[in-house]
């Protein structure tokens, strides 16, 4: 099943180009014999690292030299391509993947984990009895910034039978990985312990810069704090003032800023991962004991029954002071990340709390807002109201006259005769009126219509000018209200005096 599932999911997958190398610890009972090697990889030399052939054969040892433990890795420490940690790409040929996970027996399943969110790690044995392997999948590649993908990918092999680990390590150059494999170099010698470079690069992971940030978060909150209470550290000129005017939005704006960076790394994500590593310690020491008992037989021999030489008995307490030395790490890094968590849940608590008392003074200087604008709405309608009041007047007086006064108008012209003892006269002429009458009256209208619309773009920018004086208004109260409720002044960047 499991090689069915792999075949359809390479098959699935694309491919994007990345830099290769190859990195090879080998330490031997003789230590003349030890190695540490990093170089490029080449496509026509990648076969012969798989099955070390050619430049990669082991060397030839003297009679009485084993090979204690060692590493052998397919690195990719400078991923470029923009998709590199996208679900379902590879960067590697795929018929050169499936050839490196089949020879250096790496787990099928890696192949199902380049969708997988968050920090991930999960081992489990391969349940071959005549050969058994611990397999170890570790990866976090979930982090897109500027249309990248960040993270880094590990899938490990660990044969027990030789104690030697394989396996393909990728990261971009923002993630820890070339850093880990710099602390894989200086710990050579302890290359036997199949947890050796996931743990370094947890290190790494979890270094003192997470919990600077905390600090810095908590610091950049302190400053909220004072700027959204307006307590006395607050200065005109500071961050939050723009022309003497409070910025709320900016303030705002930094607050989520805060909230976000105060998430960044949850320790509860890494608190899992730690718990799995034990999980895996556990289940490596275990398999170790089991295939240390069955190359000795079915009984427990004594190390000195077997004639084992002294540095190989080296090798063995070394590895039991590293195994116990990583098990205290990890306790030390479950206690580190509950205190931090709890850092972090007062510091979420407190932004909250002044979340909500700038949603509430926002509010009140909302409503007082509200309130000046509808007393200026108020006044606009008393003008409006007299001035209709007048013009209803003036339309009563005209709807009175208007009238009369046309008729007398129009009678009155000598176009009629109404003097004369018989039937009044009217003037065949009488078309003349008509014919200066309308083109007249036309006119006028034109002329109205054209000054009306230059009215209505004065109204326009009226309304501009009333829109910004209602911004401003706007201003004038904040700061009016702020010199109201504040007693001292100070902000968020400003440099304390010294103490007198």
């Amino acid at each position: 099943m499991d090689d069915y599932l792999f075949r359809q999911y390479v098959n699935e997958c694309r491919v994007v180009h990345e830099e290769t190398k190859y990195l090879e610890i080998f330490n031997y009972s003789d230590p003349f014999y030890n190695s540490c090697e990093e170089h490029p990889l080449t496509s026509d030399e990648f076969d012969n690292f798989l099955h070390q052939r050619g430049a990669f054969a082991p060397p030839n040892l003297r009679p009485g030299t084993t090979l204690l433990s060692g590493i052998r890795l397919v690195v990719q420490t400078d991923a470029q391509d923009k998709d590199t940690f996208m679900p379902k790409v590879l960067s590697l040929p795929k018929d050169a993947y499936e050839k490196m996970v089949r020879a250096l027996r790496l787990p099928f399943r890696g192949i199902e984990t380049t969708s997988v969110v968050g920090p991930f790690f999960w081992s489990s044995s391969d349940h071959d009895d005549a050969d058994p392997h611990l397999h170890i999948l570790h990866r976090k590649s979930d982090v897109r910034k500027k249309g990248r993908t960040r993270g880094w990918e590990m899938m490990l092999s660990h044969r027990f039978a030789t104690s030697v680990t394989t396996g393909f390590v990728k990261g971009t150059p923002s993630s820890d990985v070339a850093a880990a494999l710099r602390h894989l170099h200086a710990c050579a010698l302890q290359a036997g312990h199949a947890l050796l470079l996931p743990t370094i690069l947890l290190a790494h992971d979890l270094s003192p810069a997470n919990d600077q940030k905390q600090r810095d978060a908590r610091d950049w909150l302190r400053r909220l704090e004072h700027a959204v209470s307006m307590r006395d550290e607050v200065e005109p000129g500071e961050q939050y003032f723009q022309n003497g005017r409070l910025e709320v939005d900016g303030l705002n704006r930094d607050l989520v800023e805060c909230h976000s960076n105060v998430l960044w790394k949850r320790p509860q994500a890494y608190m899992a991962l730690t718990l799995e590593m034990e999980k895996a310690m556990a289940l490596f020491w275990d398999m170790r004991a089991a295939a240390a008992a069955a190359a000795r037989g079915q009984k427990e021999i004594e190390v000195e029954e077997l004639g084992m030489e002294a540095s190989m008995r080296q090798q063995m307490r070394e590895m039991d002071r590293l195994h116990r030395s990583m098990l205290a790490r990890m306790d030390f890094y479950k206690v580190k990340l509950t205190g931090l968590e709890n850092y972090i849940h007062t510091t979420l608590q407190r932004l909250k709390v002044q979340r909500e008392a700038l949603y509430n003074i926002m509010s009140q200087r909302e409503a007082r807002l509200n309130l000046e604008i509808a007393g200026e709405q108020r006044r606009i309608a008393h003008a409006s109201k007299r001035d209709s009041t007048a013009m209803k007047t003036i339309s009563l007086l005209g709807t009175l006259f208007l009238p009369g006064t046309f008729l007398a108008s129009v009678f009155s012209m000598t176009f009629f005769n109404f003097q004369s003892n018989a039937d009044p006269v009217i003037s065949d002429k009488l078309w003349v009126y008509f014919l200066l009458t309308i083109p007249i009256t036309a006119a006028i209208v034109g002329i109205w219509i054209w000054y009306d619309k230059r009215k209505e773009a004065q109204y326009a920018r009226d309304d501009e000018d009333l829109e910004k004086d209602i911004t401003k208004m706007e201003h004038d109260i904040m700061m009016n209200l702020r010199k109201r409720t504040m007693s001292k002044n100070h902000t968020w960047n400003t440099i304390s005096p010294p103490p007198r």
